[in-house]
């Protein structure tokens, strides 16, 4: 019953860190890359579809991003939610690509997402802990009930305890690699 208690804790945190994962990977650091676009959601004959399932990517250079709707029909939508989106960008539209030109990155610029990745990153780390509270009170809950020992219950706290910080550890790694990241010229 603890084991089951902390594998399934262990399961969502490392759900928690891969989702923090993917939202540092929307996060611009110097290169575009086709990732940034993983959160837009387009109007695609009234259901918001992300777009990943409406065009396809190129990155030719390293500041641009090429979409290719592989519905035309779709590509005055597929512009409006680039352009409506946290990207900054205006995308060019020729008829058939959408030229996405994103600017280089100023000091001031990396700041502002070195500060939203610090945002990301404090996310991550309260859903961690909010799994590791959860399983802790379902722990409570088994000494309460007298199912399990209050040295059993001691045990495995200091397991979860053990989990939680290899998991906000490794939230902390990808921040500081992501600064890092960001702060290269």
């Amino acid at each position: 019953m603890i084991n089951d208690i902390l594998n399934e804790a262990d399961g969502k945190m490392a759900k928690s860190v891969d989702a923090t994962r993917e939202e540092f990977a929307t996060i611009r650091a110097g290169r575009a890359q086709p990732s940034m676009f993983s959160k837009i959601l387009v109007d695609y004959y009234g259901t918001p579809t992300p777009i990943q399932q409406l065009a396809s990517f190129t990155a030719p250079e390293p500041r641009i991003i090429l979409v290719q709707p592989f519905d035309m029909g779709a590509i005055a939508n597929v512009e409006k939610a680039i352009r409506d989106s946290d990207l900054g960008v205006n995308p060019a539209n020729d008829g058939k690509v959408l030229r996405c030109v994103f600017p280089e990155l100023t000091e001031e610029r990396r700041k502002e997402f070195i500060k939203l990745a610090k945002e990301k990153a404090e996310s991550g780390r309260v859903a961690v802990r909010q799994v590791r509270q959860k399983a802790k009170q379902s722990l409570e809950k088994l000494e309460k009930d007298g199912e399990v020992g209050k040295d059993d219950v001691t045990g495995a706290e200091k397991k979860l305890d053990g989990h939680t910080k290899k998991h906000t550890d490794a939230i902390d790694d990808m921040l500081k690699s992501k600064e890092a990241e960001l702060l290269e010229i």
